[in-house]
């Protein structure tokens, strides 16, 4: 009995081995795709003024916000996809200012960046730029 009890055990551990080994990431380490470093980022004038444009639009210093997207757009960002979330918030902006042909142009230029630039469904939903950003979006090649 004793000798059927090891043996049992041994198997429960053989298959929670096996079971914990199956819950590993596919991706060894070794793999998985480089990303870049936040601090080098930050370091680059174009990205940190990106940086600093959503911090402040996140504390509603809008003007502030406005001139650091600006500034990012400008300094030429790297990413395409940066360069598109940089003229989303000046659309944002322009658009919560009642300038809407601005708004407008800043989201043509989002899609110029990305042509697979989107709204998140809470964004397309807001009541002063969702209209403007569907607008712009139907009439954007893909």
């Amino acid at each position: 009995m004793a000798l059927h009890a090891r043996a049992t055990l041994g198997l429960v551990a053989l298959v929670g081995t096996t079971l914990l080994a199956g819950c590993q990431t596919l991706d060894p380490p070794s793999t998985r795709a480089e990303t870049e470093s936040i601090v080098l980022l930050y370091a680059q004038p174009a990205e940190r003024a990106l940086i600093n444009g959503l911090r402040a639009y996140e504390d509603g210093a809008f003007e502030r916000a406005e001139q650091s997207f600006r500034t990012a757009v400008l300094q030429n960002l790297r990413d395409r996809r940066d360069l598109a979330v940089a003229h989303k918030y000046l659309a944002f902006i322009a658009c919560a200012f009642n300038r809407i042909s601005e708004c407008e142009q800043q989201f043509r230029n989002a899609f110029g960046a990305d042509p697979r630039f989107l709204l998140t469904d809470a964004e397309i939903g807001h009541p002063i730029w969702g209209p403007v950003y569907r607008r712009v979006a139907a009439l954007a090649p893909r």
